[in-house]
This record gives structure tokens, sequence and C-alpha cells, in this order.
């Protein structure tokens, strides 16, 4: 998840990027998710979410639709664990988790396909906005705008980095970079410490949806464009119990999974971040 907010410009990208350190127990502002919305881009999608919901609710997704197709695009250094070659059975509960996480939203997960490749430029240089990004989805990007793309890679000229995702509405704009890139050790079963319960991938599923983080412009504002999800000044690190940054707001939402807190302490969407991303879903994704 670490991100440099910088590097958002392009396209408005909400890119999840992970910090030179995981283990953030003591409260420090490490950015575990470069996936920020730009002022401009939070600006035209809380106005698009609000034309969505005073417009015609009879275009609204059906309760529960047909599963969201997901593929798998391994990159490897080469064909062992610590090379990036991830697992059929880390897939397999990888999807299980998600379908867990997303189970009261009507929304679920299938597995599509699988493909593996041996690059190690890739598995090393990959970034948002590099020709290694744009050689690798050129490469292997599958389906439309509702299908989920997931590739992971080893960040391996990045050291922290978790993650990055798109935005639903700009696939219109930028087809080929639609989808989720993940550091692969943060898969279930990865390894790496406190984030390693696949919840990366739920977070940034989530950003793929429509999603903000939970602590988006902090205290004031507009926030993540959801009305029940508290006020959050900033990222939650660890699974901080009692947590209120935001005076009146309520305790701090650190068990969202769009917070930045440990695998073990995330587990819900509250039901303002389902209607929301349901209904961005349906617009932009034809999800319904």
């Amino acid at each position: 998840m670490l991100f440099s907010l910088c590097l958002a410009l392009a396209l408005g990208l909400l890119a999840a990027v992970a910090a030179p350190q995981y283990d953030n127990d003591k409260g420090s502002s490490v950015d575990l998710c470069g996936t920020h919305a730009m002022s401009e881009d939070h600006r035209v999608a809380n106005e698009q979410f609000r034309n969505v919901t005073e417009g015609d609710m009879r275009e609204a997704p059906a309760e529960k639709i047909d599963p969201i197709s997901v593929y798998f695009h391994i990159i490897g250094a080469n064909k062992t664990s610590a090379g990036g070659w991830i697992s059929d059975t880390q897939i397999r509960i990888q999807l299980a988790y998600m379908n867990n996480a997303f189970k009261s939203s009507g929304f679920s997960w299938r597995l599509a396909g699988v493909d593996r490749t041996i690059n190690i430029d890739w598995f090393n240089n990959e970034y948002f906005n590099t020709p290694q990004e744009e050689a690798m989805k050129s490469q292997l990007h599958k389906g439309g705008a509702g299908t989920l793309n997931v590739y992971t890679v080893g960040f391996g000229a990045r050291p922290g980095l978790l993650g990055y995702a798109t935005f639903p509405w700009l696939y219109a704009t930028s087809k080929v970079n639609d989808g989720v890139v993940l550091y692969y050790k943060s898969l279930p079963n990865g390894g790496l410490p406190n984030y390693n319960l696949g919840r990366t991938l739920i977070h940034e599923a989530g950003h793929w949806l429509g999603l903000f983080h939970t602590f988006e412009g902090g205290c004031a504002g507009q926030g993540d464009g959801v009305a029940d999800t508290p006020a959050e000044a900033n990222p939650a690190y660890g699974c901080p119990l009692k947590r209120d940054t935001c005076r009146g707001g309520g305790p701090d939402p650190i068990h969202n999974f769009m917070d930045y807190t440990y695998d073990q302490c995330q587990n819900q969407f509250t039901k303002g971040q389902v209607q929301r991303f349901r209904l961005l879903a349906a617009k932009y994704r034809g999800l319904r």
C-alpha cells in the first residue's frame, strides 16, 4: 500500500503503495496505501456519486449480482516462493477471504484464470507509470470494465510497496491499466508480518470499486464521501482500540478494510460503503 501523493497526478490514478517498514505499531506516519485521490479526483468522484444516488434508483444493481471474474497474473523472478511464484492454494484462499469480506454486499468473486510469467525486470521494477507497467499490462490484461485483473510482483526497486489500484471512473480513458498490482508476500501465507491475511487485495478491490480511504480528507470536508464511516484525522496502524481523532464523529473505524490497520484488525465495510461501491460499480463497471 505505501505511496507518494505526487504519483497520482497522472490520470488521477489511485495507487496503493507501502512503506519501507510494515510493522508500524508505533503510530508513525507511514503511508501504507498509495491509493490516494487528488483533490479534483475527490471532488469529481463525490459529485458523480451524488448524481448517481440522486438519479433514477431503478438503475441500482440487484441485491445479488453474478460473480465478478478475477484473473491472476503471477510475475516471478523464478519458480520459487521467494521468487514470487504464488501457489494455486494461496489464490484459492485469497478469493475465499474476498468472498467472505464482500458477502454482505451481494458481490462475489470467481477465479477466471491464472497465468504465470518469469520476468525479472517486471518483478523488480514494475511500478505506476513505468515502461514495465505498460509492457506487463499490455501483454497480460484480460476482460473488460467488470473484470478484475490482479498482478503480483516483487517491487524490488520499491521496498515497502504493497500495491496500487485504479478507480472505476478511470476505465474509459485507461482500459489496459485497469486493475490491481500487489506485492506477492501480502497474499495469504505470503510471509509478510501483519499483512499476510489477504486484506491488501480486499482493500485494493474496494478502491477498484470506488471507495476512498476512511481517513480521506481528515476531520474536515467531504471525507470519504460515506456518511457512516466516522471521520478520521489520519491513518490508523496496528490495532489501536478506542482511537478517536476527530471530535464528535465517533471512534475511528479501525476495523474497516479501507484503513491501514493490521490485517487481523480489519473485518468490515459499512452499509454506506456498500451502497457507494455498488452504485459506482454499476455505473462505471456494468456490475448490476
